[in-house]
């Protein structure tokens, strides 16, 4: 069976890393961009010099009809998906929670949580042995933040974040049966360019101390955790969450 992936958010840091690595496994990758389409093209162009197939398809995974017509350029491009990873995230500056208004957090759960469900919601209709799929596996990108709380920064992120872990669980327990794994991995401080739209680009450095092993993470390690997941060596894990962390 052709190895087929969607990766949303993949322009940049993890969601890129993981697209490069999922081509050298063989995967056909589609990767998502909301708005930075140069970023997009360098990673096909990356992929595709190395002998890989690739596409980029541009749509703000929050929005449902985006969603419909992303995966139906996957489709399109390369067949039935059997891949699915749901890295597309978003926060805004740091805040305390009395600083936060609605719409805020309305942007920032769109994004994290709602974005997600609708991705999940058009793989299993693909991969579900159910409606005539060969099955799957789906991730979700989540975060430490999740088990930390994100006090005096980002307590909405963790708070959308603890939501995908939630969903993580129960749909992996919901198509057990129908030949879809779904997991999670939940990365810690990692060097990429997250922090700085949160306004704290060195937030990495400032904070690496507080890691046992005193060193950010690199999107490559977090690449790995996803693709591992991905991988028949994970073929008895699901609603599994992994912190990928430096053991913090």
């Amino acid at each position: 069976m052709q190895k087929i992936i969607l990766i949303t958010g993949a322009s940049r840091g993890i969601g890129a890393a993981t697209a490069l690595q999922a081509a050298q496994r063989g995967y056909a990758v589609c990767v998502n961009y909301r708005q930075n389409a140069d970023a997009a093209e360098k990673v096909i162009e990356q992929i595709k010099s190395a002998g890989g197939r690739a596409i980029a398809v541009a749509a703000d995974v929050s929005q449902e009809s985006q969603v419909v017509k992303l995966f139906e350029a996957v489709d399109k491009a390369f067949g039935p998906l059997t891949a699915l990873v749901n890295n597309a995230g978003y926060t805004e500056k740091q805040s305390r929670v009395e600083a936060m208004d609605a719409q805020r957090l309305q942007r920032v759960f769109a994004t994290n949580v709602t974005a997600s469900f609708l991705c999940a919601r058009e793989a299993v209709k693909r991969m579900s042995t159910k409606h005539g799929g060969q099955g799957g596996a789906i991730v979700n990108i989540s975060s430490l933040a999740a088990q930390l709380g994100g006090p005096g920064e980002y307590v909405d992120y963790a708070a959308a974040k603890g939501a995908i872990d939630t969903m993580t669980i129960g749909l992996a327990k919901e198509v057990a049966d129908e030949g879809i794994r779904v997991n999670g991995v939940r990365p810690g401080l990692i060097y990429t360019e997250f922090h700085a739209g949160g306004g704290d680009p060195t937030r990495v450095d400032r904070l690496k101390e507080t890691i046992p092993m005193k060193r950010g993470g690199k999107p490559e390690e977090i690449a790995q955790a996803v693709l591992w997941l991905l991988s028949d060596e994970a073929s008895y894990c699901t609603g599994t969450i992994l912190n990928v962390s430096g053991g913090r």
